[in-house]
């Protein structure tokens, strides 16, 4: 009896692969071994960045929120203690929206915990 390979799943793997590796540079984008190799160290840091962004968006946010602050007197600490404290429960991202593109109601932000 002839051996058994399934060259249809075989070939869709390869396939699958290479076709995620489709505009890397070189070898990389189409010969298999090395688009594997490439493919799986990619994968690795878009996950590992998924939470770097996160990280970052929250540095860049609390810089806003400073910046804003500090126009009114304030500093980023003693802001978000006095929110803190008042309860109020607005986050960062709104906070640093509302600094950058709307000072007015980021004023009016400031007021209510003073």
């Amino acid at each position: 009896m002839p051996r058994s390979v399934n060259a249809v799943a075989s070939r869709a793997r390869r396939k699958k692969v290479l076709k995620q590796t489709r505009g890397y540079w070189g070898a990389r984008g189409n010969v298999l071994t090395v688009a594997k190799n490439t493919l799986e160290k990619g994968l690795g840091y878009a996950y590992r960045d998924r939470k770097t962004k996160k990280r970052n968006f929250r540095a860049l946010w609390i810089q806003r929120i400073n910046a804003g602050a500090r126009l009114e007197g304030l500093s980023y600490s003693e802001l978000m203690g006095k929110i803190h404290a008042k309860g109020l429960t607005i986050n960062r991202k709104v906070l640093a929206d509302l600094a950058t593109n709307q000072p007015e109601a980021f004023k009016a932000v400031i007021d209510s915990v003073k």
